[in-house]
Order: structure tokens, then C-alpha cells, then sequence
């Protein structure tokens, strides 16, 4: 961009990453409103007793934080609650204010100190019912520092029941410093300001988080659309991001060496960096879900967790270095970090230190007899150990530790370090449908190596199949992606083929491409690819109301057994307030021969998502209703009150008698 390149060409400032600059111990200086703690590369100031982070001082900035916000909101914890009874508490956010400062651990080689909120019955109604412990440890030598929390709901009739919607870290950075922002190698770029959102400068569209620049301050930006929703990663990519300054060149990154202390397993999408600037770490939340991800806590419900610690990863160049290469050089420290993991400082006795902890190893098979008589290994499986539950359960699981592993070519797997507890071991594997639960219970005690030999998982399988639509691996990704409207468009997301779904508005281009008729998909002639769009969403209509659609695939069939049962798998990567009627043969037909109901909360249309909760039906249809020849599947979305009611198919098959 022009206005930020001129920026950058004028700038060479020479100095060094921050863990070359000096060997000073940890200083902590305690005044009558704030805590100061000090290494001679970072300078962390904390509000007494709140606990909130007014100040970060690194590499000549005396405040990396916007200084034009109050000082509460800079850098903060929060939660977003509701109560679950009729006190009408409903969506509280609260920023964590403690009440109570305590110094944990003060040597020349490390600081760590506590900003407590306890909660007892006389504040049912006005606070989150959890008691707090919020953590901020600074290292000698380290360029950054790191935070971690305790939360606890007691096991007390007199604690209030709850609901948990949202909890998480915040930091604003200053606008007049922070430009570009980094969250993966193929959606980095200069961001516009906080001020082109504004009225005047921009124009809302359909929800409140999207805008289109029409007058941003800088001209370059005009006619591109901005939404914080377009940047959310997965949890399994979602290891490091963040902002970088170029005068002076300073990269401020939050680094994410574990998903163990974060819900719905390693697909679940969470916000991270957007226009403020802005650098969250988010734990808990309903982005992409809906309300299965809200974890929910009876009234006395005995509840624990530990959220982080993470880091913050302050980086700088050397004379003459390309501020951009501050986001490699954060790569590499979040691999420093994950090597690290879990750390041994903390001092919290709630964080188990690796000798606390234990292994899970063995091997994923897969056994489909349809594809090859041999066992097939479980290449790039998804094994992890949650909570017991039933299968797939793990993608709506909440409240506790989660712990994943990615099986190699062979389909060996290793989970290492997990807490002490009893899990089930569940997995996935792309190409394949469904879940696998291993059927025994695993319990971790300290320094365990389990090795649980070679598993087997037999994806749902009935007969051979007679046709496919899609890639079985719980995403829409490799369907028809529509180009966007030319007026509402995201440079960053053209000709990127792995995001181009993230692009605004995609949902409107259905009715474009099918102002009348409904697509229709002809097995052995159409291509996935290109002929089956990525989500089924309702049609706009001249009225600007919306329409139900109803989509088709047809196919032929030889020597029909009447008598016998077909199979139709139906695998969705999402949905939102909607429902799939499969009708065979007769489009109008009143009963339909499978109906999903209305299911899905996700959003994930709107949020540019190209997935959200992953559903498997597995249908049963008569051979009678099938003929020698020319068939139908209708598939039809009937619900139609909002243009972001919809469904992502992940995959589709139809399986002859066995």
C-alpha cells in the first residue's frame, strides 16, 4: 500500500530481537495502584489490584498498548455469561476485575504474580460465579511474557448455575503503530485503521462486524470490504499471530503452544487478529458452533480448568532488516515454545508439570473392504483423548482438557503429555466417513506410556458404492467457490484458492447463478469441483424476500433389487437453521424419506466459514422407489426467513446392497 510503503522505505532503526539485548534479573516494583515488573527487554505495568495491563514497554516504545484507551482497556481477561435461571442474566460480558494482588514467585530469574477474583453467593447476579486467579510470569532473558488463569466453579449448592459463552485474553495495540497483521503464511497484509469502520468512512452491510470502505483514510483501501470474521483460524493452525510496527520495527505476537486448555477440538474456529489493531486468545466461545459450545454448569457443579499459559512474543529487527521478517522469526519462536510445552515455571500446583503427566501411542488402521482387502493405514488421522463420551462427542465437548495428535503416513500416532484423568480416544481420518471411538477407557496417571496397539476403525459402510459427490474430510472446501461480487472484495483473498471462501457475501451469488431453476447435478457428467456450489442457501427473490431451493442429483441405475436397501450417506460440514428433506423420485411427495429437521447454529455462511459442526446421517432408501434407468435424490432446504440459512455438504454417497 502506498501511504505504508513510503512509511517502511524511509524507516532503518538498528537494535536486535530482545533476547540478545540484555541478561538483566527480574525486577518487580509494587506501588500503591500499580505493579511494575521489569527484565531489561520488557516492561509489563498492572493495575492493583484489577490486574489489567495499562502498560508494555519494549525496544524504545514506551507503550506497545493504544494509549488513547482508558486503562482498562488495553490488555484484559474476560467472560461473556449468562445465569441459568430467571434472573434475566443473559450474554453479561465482564472484564475480569480482581480485587485481590499476591506475589507468587520473585527471584532474579523469574516473577510471577496473582490478581485474584473470588465469588461468593452475594454477588449472584453481578459476577460470573467463578473464582479467578489470573497469572502474569516474566523470565530473564525472555522477549515477551506470559499469562495463565485459573477458573473454578465449587461444588456448593450455594454456587449459581451458569452458562459460559465466551472467555479470553484481549489486547488493543496503538493504531498509530500497529499496520500489518499476520495470522498465516497466505492471509497476511496491511490492515485499515480502526477510524475506516467509522460512519462516514465506511458502509455497514448485512451484519454489524462487515463494512465496506467507502472513504478510508488511506485511499488504497477504498472499496474493500472488512470483517473481523474473515481472519478466524482452526485451532489445529491457530499457534501464532499478530501485529508488526514499522517505526519502530516491533513485532507483537500471541503465541499458542497448546490447544490442551482450548474446547472443541482441533477444527474449532476462533477469532485471533483484526482491525484495532486487535490480538485476541480466545479458550471458550461459539463462533462456528452455536450453543453446543457453550459449556453449561449446574447449580454446586465442581468445575477446574486452567486456561494457558500463552505467550506474548515481542520481537524487533537488526539495521536495515525487512520488518516483515519479524513474522518468520515469531514462527520459529512458536516452535521454541511448543518444544517447551509443558512449561516447567508456572507454579500454580493446578499445572502439572511433565513429570505429572503421561503418553498415549499406537496405530490407526482403516478397514473398508469396498476399497481394498488389506487394512488401510490411518495416514494424516486425527487421534486425540477428550472427555468420555459418545463418539464424535469430543466436537462438542467444553469444559475440560483436549489433547491431539496427527498420525503419520503409517498411522502411527503419539499423544504426549496428558494431564492425569480418564479420557476415551477418539479419531478421524480424511477420505473417510465418520468417527472412531476406541471402546476401552483410558486413564493417565503420572509418567504413563500407553501403548494401545493397532486399532482398527470400519468407517460406515453397507455395500459398494454406486456414486460420489465430494471429499469426505468435514470441510466444503473442495466444492464451487463462487468469485465475489467486484464491489465487495478482499484483495487478500484472490486467487488464493485455500481461502477464497472467506470472501463477503458468496451466499448471494446462488441466486445469481441460479436466478430460476435449482442446481442439478448429473452423476458421470457433472464435476463436483465446478457444478455442485458450496453451500445450500435460499434464493433471493425479485422481492428481495427468500426462496427454499431444492437441488437434485441424477443418476442411473441398472438391474434394481426392489427388495432390497440402499444406502445414502449424507455427511454435512455445516448448518444453520436449516433442515434436508431427501425425496426419491417425486419431488412432491408429502412425507419426505428422510428429513433431517431443523438443525445448526453454527453461522458459519455468514462468518465466511467453510465448515462448522461436522453431522453424518446415514439414510436408508427402499429399492422400490428407485428405477432401471434415469433416478432423482432430491435434496430440498425449505427454511427461508434469512439468506444465511443454510447448509455445507462435506460429502455424499449412495451404496448399493451388500
Amino acid at each position: 500500500m502506498g501511504i505504508w510503503t513510503r512509511v517502511i522505505e524511509s524507516i532503518c532503526t538498528c537494535g536486535g530481537k530482545g533476547e540478545e539485548m540484555s541478561s538483566t534479573g527480574v525486577r518487580l516494583r509494587i506501588n500503591d495502584h500499580h505493579v511494575v515488573i521489569d527484565n531489561g527487554i520488557v516492561q509489563l505495568t498492572l493495575s492493583k489490584p484489577e490486574g489489567l495491563l495499562t502498560g508494555l514497554q519494549y525496544n524504545g516504545l514506551d507503550n506497545l498498548l493504544e494509549v488513547l484507551n482508558q486503562p482498562g482497556n488495553r490488555g484484559y481477561w474476560d467472560v461473556v455469561w449468562s445465569a441459568l435461571d430467571d434472573s434475566g442474566r443473559k450474554g453479561v460480558f465482564e472484564v475480569i476485575n480482581a480485587t485481590s494482588f499476591k506475589v507468587i514467585v520473585e527471584t532474579e530469574e523469574q516473577v510471577e504474580v496473582s490478581f485474584s477474583r473470588p465469588w461468593d453467593p452475594s454477588l449472584k447476579g453481578k459476577l460470573a460465579p467463578i473464582n479467578i486467579d489470573k497469572r502474569f510470569v516474566l523470565l530473564r532473558g525472555s522477549s515477551g511474557f506470559y499469562t495463565y488463569a485459573i477458573y473454578e466453579h465449587l461444588g456448593s449448592e450455594e454456587w449459581q448455575a451458569f452458562s459460559l459463552g465466551e472467555t479470553r485474553i484481549a489486547f488493543k495495540l496503538r493504531k498509530d503503530k500497529f499496520h500489518y497483521m499476520a495470522v498465516a503464511d497466505d492471509r497476511r497484509r496491511y490492515m485499515p485503521l480502526p477510524d475506516d469502520r467509522l460512519p462516514g468512512r465506511a458502509q455497514p452491510l448485512a451484519f454489524q462486524e462487515a463494512v465496506s470502505l467507502i472513504n478510508p483514510v488511506v485511499p488504497e483501501f477504498k472499496g474493500e470490504v472488512d470483517d473481523k470474521y474473515q481472519y478466524t483460524c482452526e485451532n489445529r493452525d491457530l499457534m501464532v499471530h499478530g501485529w508488526i510496527s514499522h517505526d519502530p520495527p516491533v513485532g507483537f505476537w500471541q503465541i499458542t503452544p497448546s490447544n490442551e486448555f482450548r474446547s472443541g477440538g482441533p477444527l474449532k474456529q476462533n477469532l485471533c487478529s483484526h482491525v484495532g489493531p486487535t490480538c485476541l486468545a480466545v479458550f471458550v466461545g461459539a463462533h462456528y458452533a452455536g450453543d453446543d459450545q457453550v459449556p453449561k454448569f449446574g447449580q454446586g457443579e465442581p468445575w477446574k480448568k486452567v486456561f494457558g499459559p500463552v505467550f506474548i512474543y515481542l520481537n524487533s529487527t537488526t539495521c536495515g532488516q525487512d520488518p516483515l521478517t519479524l513474522w518468520d522469526d515469531a514462527k520459529r519462536q512458536t516452535m521454541v515454545e511448543v518444544n517447551s510445552w509443558p512449561y516447567s515455571f508456572p507454579a500454580s500446583e493446578d499445572f502439572p508439570k511433565s513429570h505429572e503427566r503421561g503418553n498415549v501411542r499406537g496405530r490407526l488402521l482403516v478397514r473398508d473392504r469396498y476399497i481394498q482387502d488389506d487394512e488401510i493405514p490411518g495416514n494424516g488421522a486425527y487421534v486425540g483423548l477428550a472427555p468420555p463420551g459418545n463418539v464424535g462427542s469430543w466436537q462438542r465437548e467444553c469444559k475440560d482438557y483436549q489433547f491431539w495428535s496427527e498420525a503419520d503416513s503409517s498411522g502411527d500416532f503419539s499423544i504426549k503429555s496428558v494431564r492425569c484423568g480418564e479420557y476415551n480416544l477418539y479419531a478421524w481420518v480424511p477420505g473417510f466417513l465418520g468417527d472412531y471411538r476406541y471402546h476401552l477407557p483410558i486413564t493417565i496417571t503420572p509418567g504413563c506410556d500407553i501403548n494401545v496397539g493397532n486399532l482398527v476403525y470400519e468407517p460406515p459402510r453397507e455395500g459398494p458404492t454406486l456414486w460420489e459427490i465430494g471429499i469426505p474430510d468435514r470441510s466444503a472446501a473442495e466444492f464451487h467457490v463462487p468469485d465475489p461480487d467486484p464491489k465487495y472484495v478482499n484483495p487478500l483473498f484472490l486467487n488464493n484458492p485455500t481461502s477464497n471462501f472467506r470472501q463477503y457475501g458468496l451466499w448471494e451469488r446462488y441466486g445469481e447463478l441460479y436466478p430460476y431453476t435449482d442446481l442439478v447435478f448429473t452423476v458421470g457428467e457433472s464435476d463436483y469441483r465446478k457444478d455442485w456450489f458450496y453451500a445450500q442457501v435460499p434464493r433471493r427473490k425479485e422481492d428481495n424476500s427468500y426462496e427454499g431451493t431444492t437441488w437434485q442429483i441424477k443418476f442411473r441405475l441398472e438391474n434394481v433389487q426392489h427388495a432390497a436397501t440402499y444406502k445414502l450417506r449424507m455427511a454435512l460440514a455445516g448448518a444453520t437453521l436449516a433442515e434436508v428433506q431427501v425425496r426419491v423420485n417425486d419431488p412432491n411427495k408429502a412425507r419426505p424419506v428422510f428429513t433431517t429437521g431443523l438443525i445448526g447454529r453454527d453461522n458459519a455462511i455468514a462468518r465466511h466459514g467453510i465448515h462448522g459442526l461436522y453431522w453424518l446421517y446415514n439414510i436408508d432408501i427402499s429399492g422400490s422407489l428407485l428405477v432401471e434407468g434415469e433416478n432423482i435424490v432430491y435434496l430440498k432446504q425449505p427454511r427461508n426467513q434469512s439468506p444465511f440459512q443454510g447448509i455445507m455438504y462435506d460429502y455424499l454417497r449412495l451404496e448399493g446392497p451388500a
